[in-house]
């Protein structure tokens, strides 16, 4: 549980955020007092429509204000965090804050505080004589029936397609009784559950005890059916992605499930998928379970989504954990116009929306691709420069060798002073190149060779020592050609040495990283220096470990290095010249 915020006062957190949300979306307007964001009556339509009014308590950004916009919400009233706004807030937003005159339909989740204080909202309006009618949606099967109980299923992310399809339905000016109709076909047809790592922490109130099992989910737990709110799931499973996905989708999906067997859905039913981010997970690993989620429903089910949403929809403040929401796509009863993928995939100006594809592309799905026109490893023309074949792969394999072996004291430097990377990074692509000599014959011919060479740190090494090698070994391929002779010639150590020489000129076109800024470069130089002047192999490498150690206290000039605070990195060496240096004296080793 994350309990640090970067605002600790939950009163200004609140007007904070809902106040951003007017600077992001000129068309909308902030009622400070009641906490209402709700359109601007300069941008709405001169047409008359129905209007949406949502909320609830705040800690579930975007929803509900950010879905203030033209094609979605009308106006979102906001309680304070976890916690339903009062029924005089509701009442001034129906009343004063949106266009009345074609009617308005709430809709709100399935909590007491939300259903009670809306719904006091609604009669007392209603009884002015105001059209209004309410939709309360409870798509969460994280608890079953026998434990909801009267109250009902929870509602959760689901709730937003319910907001977006009656959204789009009033903007295009259906009646009242319509809009209400299609939001509660939407309501019946979703099925929600959510997991997380952890519970959420309430900026402005004391962390949990450590020692509180019930608050504190231990390391290698994971609760099934977490709410919104901090409320318990079903249960908690020790479990890794792909059974935990398995758990969700069989809360959702299984129709033997008598307690959870809330929506039936066949292979014949078109599905909508909405993977939600609760709010503390990366991009990158939703990324990963949106392609487990889809991966399963297709294999386990033969459910291929029609539509899949992924993003931060409905969040628990900052909770580490997501959603599953299936949605069954009913037929509305009022033609293509108003279908729920039509209505879904409408145009919508609100900020919290984030579902840029149009119709027209996922009806389409084009399949067709760019593939490359030739293999992994392009053929390369001989040069005339001969090795000895047996005599360069020792070398090759010894001096890979020494990189995978040293892994961890570069990972250790890299650590204090870099990203931590440059250790794994070097070793995954010795290993390639190793595996690659395994199962391919090295070239007799310098230039095939290294460009062999090349192609594996291309295809197994990112990062900045990626791109290094891969542009220094390109360039000492083009070297080795230039000045290869007109016949057959075995390659002497002066070559070599002409050609690295001439491979750190190109280099030095895209980095100005020279000796002393404390970079693989301290060792490189050093070895191409004494290898040109002197020829002798063993000696270059010996300068080139000089130059690595040369490091240790010398002030990084490029590099995530020169952001590091403190004095650690004093003591430790460039990771990257360290990891040069092994590799050149395995290389002399092996010869």
């Amino acid at each position: 549980m994350a309990a640090k915020h970067f605002i600790n006062d939950p009163t200004h957190l609140v007007n904070a955020a809902l106040h951003a949300v007017t600077l992001t979306n000129p068309s909308v307007a902030l009622d400070g007092p009641n906490k209402i964001i709700y359109r601007s009556p300069a941008w709405q339509s001169q047409d008359a429509q129905v209007s949406l009014v949502s909320g609830g308590g705040s800690g579930h950004e975007p929803s509900f204000a950010a879905y203030v916009g033209r094609g979605l919400l009308s106006a979102a009233v906001a309680g304070t965090i976890f916690a339903s706004p009062s029924a005089d807030q509701v009442r001034t937003a129906l009343v004063d804050r949106v266009n009345g005159s074609k009617g308005v339909l709430v809709v709100v989740m399935n909590y007491t505080g939300d259903v009670l204080n809306f719904g006091m909202a609604v009669e007392k309006v209603k009884a002015s004589g105001l059209q209004v009618e309410m939709v309360v949606v409870g798509d969460d099967v994280g608890v079953g029936r026998k434990k909801s109980g009267k109250v009902g299923r929870r509602g959760i992310a689901g709730t937003v397609l319910v907001h977006k399809i009656a959204g789009a339905m009033a903007a295009k000016g259906a009646a009242l009784g319509d809009v209400r109709r299609v939001a509660l076909l939407v309501s019946r047809n979703i099925v929600s559950v959510g997991a997380s790592l952890s519970h959420v922490h309430v900026p402005g109130r004391a962390p949990p005890n450590r020692n509180d099992s019930d608050a504190i989910l231990a390391s290698e737990e994971i609760e099934v059916g977490m709410g919104i709110h901090n409320e318990p799931g079903s249960h908690r499973v020790p479990a890794q992605l792909p059974q935990l996905v398995k758990t969700m989708l069989a809360q959702l999906l299984d129709v033997t499930d008598e307690d959870r067997a809330f929506l039936e859905i066949s292979t014949e039913d078109r599905v909508v998928l909405l993977v939600n981010n609760l709010g503390g997970v990366s991009a990158l690993e939703l990324g990963g379970v949106t392609a487990e989620i889809v991966g399963q429903l297709k294999i386990d089910y033969g459910i291929e989504p029609v539509r899949i949403l992924a993003g931060t929809y409905m969040t628990s403040l900052n909770g580490l954990g997501f959603s599953i929401t299936l949605m069954k796509v009913a037929d509305t009863g009022l033609g293509q116009e108003y279908s729920m993928l039509e209505l879904l995939d409408a145009p919508a100006e609100a900020t919290g929306w984030c579902a840029a594809v149009t119709t027209e592309t996922w009806t389409r799905r084009p399949t067709l691709t760019r593939e490359s026109k030739v293999g992994g490893f392009e053929e390369v023309q001989p040069s005339g420069l001969k090795l000895d074949v047996v005599q360069a792969k020792k070398a090759l394999v010894s001096g890979l060798d020494k990189v995978i072996a040293i892994e961890p004291e570069v990972t250790k430097y890299d650590t204090l002073v870099g990203d931590g990377d440059c250790g794994i990074g070097l070793k995954r692509g010795a290993e390639f190149i190793k595996s690659w000599l395994s199962k391919n014959e090295l070239s007799d011919d310098a230039v095939v060779a290294v460009s062999a060479i090349a192609r594996s740190v291309e295809l197994s090494m990112d990062g900045t020592s990626g791109a290094l090698y891969a542009i220094f070994l390109n360039a000492l391929t083009h070297s080795l050609r230039s000045l290869s002779p007109p016949t057959p010639t075995p390659i002497t150590p002066t070559i070599w040495a002409q050609a690295l020489q001439n491979s750190v000129n190109s280099l030095a076109n895209y980095t100005p990283a020279q000796s002393g800024d404390r970079t693989l470069i301290d060792a490189l130089h050093p070895f191409v220096k004494t290898l040109g002047k002197e020829g002798d192999l063993k000696r270059a490498a010996k300068d080139a470990r000089e130059g690595a150690d040369s490091t240790k206290g010398m002030e990084a000039s490029l590099g995530r290095t020169v952001y590091v605070g403190g004095d650690d990195w004093q003591g430790v060496p460039d990771p990257g010249a360290v990891g040069l240096a092994a590799f050149l004296e395995g290389l002399a080793e092996g010869m």
